[in-house]
């Protein structure tokens, strides 16, 4: 039983901030303002207490309209409808609405629906309050909350009125208990960053040489020196320093934690500074400054803990930043990592980078490490690894010795941000199955330095946008599968192949400028569809390889090699459509142009040039397969050349010229010497090569070639600066 007292409010548009009965799951339980026209009368000359009397404060219940004015010992005095109706609790049933039943530390949450269960909720011990329109409060350590439907428990906003007519609530942080059941992931894992500064009610925790101290304490901290264990929901704001500090989050399954690191220093002597071993995500939010963090070089002991499905669990925190469930880092602010044992920052799960953080990691073995998915959005990343990869994800499904791909996991997927890969040991992205670089969010700059492959999948790669600048001692870009180079500006320089693919090579959009290399490009089907490509290699420009002359032999085993000419015991496929491709090698055995099968251009611009004097065996060896039209004086020979194939080169469309005093085979040919920059071709294409010689070669448009006059002529630069001309 209630009574209910007539009464206008001194208030008017009253703007409350208060709790969410039902928000995202990764969002802070805040809600929208509630505009209720509070229509005033005659004041007791108090304003700013929008319970109306000095000795009352009001907070918001759960459906963010009605405020409850308690007393200064914490009793509810009675409350304010949106209608301006005042309830008073009834004072001779002994407690605030009707019967309380007696607390047995859980409390039950009724279901939104006829035919769900009901919850349990964990109340550790709160004092159970009272229940109005259906919602049970409680009181803990000072201050009053209730449970939403997923056991999330949400603390009382404070509604306090102004003279200016506006009534403002400060909104608590996302404290949330562990729950019992229930599961709060509503979609999106990527999820708005709550406010960077802290409202005044939510835990900060500040380190210092004597220990780790809080204040706001939400009944989720606790600290035993200078380790703080984070245990439920809610946003944490740290600062200070520690020479042996650590941070650790052990939260419910369904637990959202928020991190914020304000100018923080700290570094673990036996373990990890920060350790996120059960939540539902961990955000890990640079704020304020730059916050440092170091771990020990070895590890002494392990970790034990429940994991999130109530098992006995242990690790060893295998890098300066480890968390067993996801990690976002998020923010504009600075962190500075130092992985003195393994990973710099590391999750077995989804690794993600948010907003526009700067992140610096120098890390023993991995800088970067999300096991399921690396997922890169914006900010600075500069990434030292000693001896592992700069960028990683790697899982994947082991059955005895067979090794698969796990759909959906082991993926790099870059979507924006500045990414600077400064060393890594070993490659510089890896994933097992998937990378992606695209520019759905903005346009990424990628540089990686490597001394293994520079960006490299088990599976595929797909090059959609951004600038990217590889240099690396092995490839520059490998897949064992396939790779898609349909955007962006790629330039290589590698101490093997530039760009390799053990399957299939689409070069569909990208430009294109492998400046060093082996191989320039190389893969068993090399698709030349669009985009402008530069590749200069010093054994062959572009090499299609790999897969078994032989029909009983499996394919996709025989890479590389000096070029030269010999009939091959693999085989290999060219196929050119559209797009403009240079092509260049200069060297001892030579191939600029190399299939171990056939070669097929119908469309696009090839030229192909060897650009400086190169060896190899000399004479003549009559014409390879594929050479037509008359030989205008050229030979050709066995020591390979402008053109290598072992079925040969068919050209029915397009534009083709070469450049050079060697081949083992050409469409048309002419002996004509020729001056590096001067244009050379037909009235509609010609090209300005790098270097001089004495004999040119032209098919497809092209049917007799001669100096240009290029007056009037469009022109097409190639990424490294030679210019194709065309009408």
């Amino acid at each position: 039983m209630t009574s209910r007292i007539q009464k206008k409010l001194a208030v008017s548009s009253a703007l409350a901030f208060g709790l969410l009965a039902a928000c995202s799951d990764d969002a802070p339980n805040t809600q929208a303002p509630a505009n209720s026209d509070f229509e005033g009368i005659e004041t007791n000359g108090n304003a700013d207490n929008i319970c109306l009397n000095e000795n009352y404060t009001g907070f918001y219940a759960a459906d963010g309209i009605t405020v409850m004015c308690f007393d200064a010992a914490g009793n509810l005095s009675f409350w304010i409808g949106e209608d301006g109706i005042i309830g008073v609790p009834e004072s001779e049933a002994g407690t605030p609405s009707g019967d309380t039943p007696a607390d047995t530390g859980t409390a039950t949450v009724e279901p939104t629906s006829s035919s769900a269960a009901a919850i349990d909720c964990d109340t550790r011990g709160a004092t159970m309050l009272y229940v109005l329109d259906g919602i049970t409060y409680y009181r803990a350590q000072g201050k009053t909350f209730y449970f939403d439907n997923g056991c999330n428990k949400i603390m009382l906003a404070e509604a306090v009125g102004s003279s200016s007519s506006e009534a403002a609530a400060i909104a608590s942080s996302a404290d949330v208990a562990v729950a019992s059941s229930g599961d709060s992931e509503t979609g999106s894992n990527d999820t708005p960053t709550p406010e960077a500064v802290s409202n005044g009610n939510e835990p900060s925790i500040a380190f210092a040489a004597t220990g780790a101290t809080v204040v706001n304490d939400n009944g989720c901290v606790s600290i035993e020196g200078s380790n703080v264990t984070v245990t439920c929901a809610g946003n944490y704001f740290f600062s200070g320093s520690s020479s042996n500090g650590q941070i650790k989050v052990l939260a419910g399954a369904q637990d959202n934690v928020y991190l914020f690191m304000n100018s923080l220093t700290l570094s673990n002597t036996t373990s990890a500074p920060v350790v996120s071993l059960n939540s539902n995500k961990t955000f890990i939010v640079a704020n304020e400054g730059t916050s440092t963090f170091s771990d020990a070089s070895t590890r002494n002991s392990v970790i034990s803990f429940t994991n999130a499905n109530g098992a006995s669990d242990t690790t060893y925190a295998g890098a300066c930043i480890f968390s067993k469930d996801d990690l976002t880092i998020k923010g504009s602010g600075t962190i500075k990592v130092t992985g003195n044992y393994n990973n710099g920052i590391h999750s077995s799960d989804d690794l993600r980078v948010r907003d526009n953080p700067t992140i610096t990691v120098t890390a023993k073995n991995n800088a970067f490490k999300g096991k399921d998915l690396v997922d890169i959005e914006g900010g600075t990343l500069n990434l030292t690894a000693t001896s592992g990869d700069g960028i990683k994800s790697d899982e994947c499904t082991i059955n005895g010795n067979d090794t698969t791909i796990t759909e959906g996991k082991g993926i790099v997927n870059i979507k924006g941000g500045t990414i600077n890969i400064e060393k890594a040991g070993d490659d510089g992205i890896q994933a097992y199955n998937y990378v992606f670089v695209n520019d759905s969010v903005s346009a990424p700059k990628i540089t990686v330095k490597s001394t293994g492959k520079g960006i490299v999948s088990d599976d595929r790669i797909y090059i959609n946008a951004g600038d990217i600048d590889v240099t690396s001692n092995d490839d520059g870009i490998h897949s064992n599968l396939n790779i898609y180079m349909n955007g962006g500006n790629v330039t290589v320089s590698a101490g093997d192949d530039g760009i390799h693919a053990d399957s299939a090579l689409h070069l569909a959009g990208s430009t294109i400028n492998v400046t060093k290399a082996s191989e320039g490009m190389e893969a068993f089907y090399i698709f030349a569809e669009g985009g402008i490509t530069a590749t200069y290699g010093t054994d062959d420009g572009w090499n299609a390889v790999g897969g078994s002359a032989d029909p009983g032999t499996s394919s996709g085993s025989q890479w590389g090699g000096m070029g030269g000419g010999m009939q091959s015991s693999s085989k290999g496929y060219i196929v050119i459509t559209g797009g403009y491709h240079y092509i260049s090698a200069s060297g001892n055995d030579i191939d600029v142009l190399d299939a171990n099968g056939t070669a097929k251009q119908s469309g696009g611009v090839v030229i192909v040039e060897i650009p400086a004097s190169s060896g190899g065996m000399g004479g003549s060896m009559g014409g390879r397969p594929g050479q037509s039209g008359s030989s205008g004086g050229c030979a050709t020979n066995g020591a390979g050349g402008l053109i290598d194939t072992d079925n040969g080169f068919t050209i029915t469309g397009g534009v083709f010229l070469g450049f050079g005093s060697q081949t083992e085979e050409y469409p048309n040919c002419t002996a004509t010497s020729y001056t590096a920059g001067t244009a050379y071709g037909s009235a509609n294409a010609a090209f300005a090569p790098k270097g001089s010689g004495s004999m040119i070669l032209y098919g497809g448009s092209v049917t007799s070639v001669a100096q240009v006059n290029t007056s009037g002529m469009k022109q097409v630069t190639f990424p490294n600066g030679l210019v194709f001309y065309e009408k």
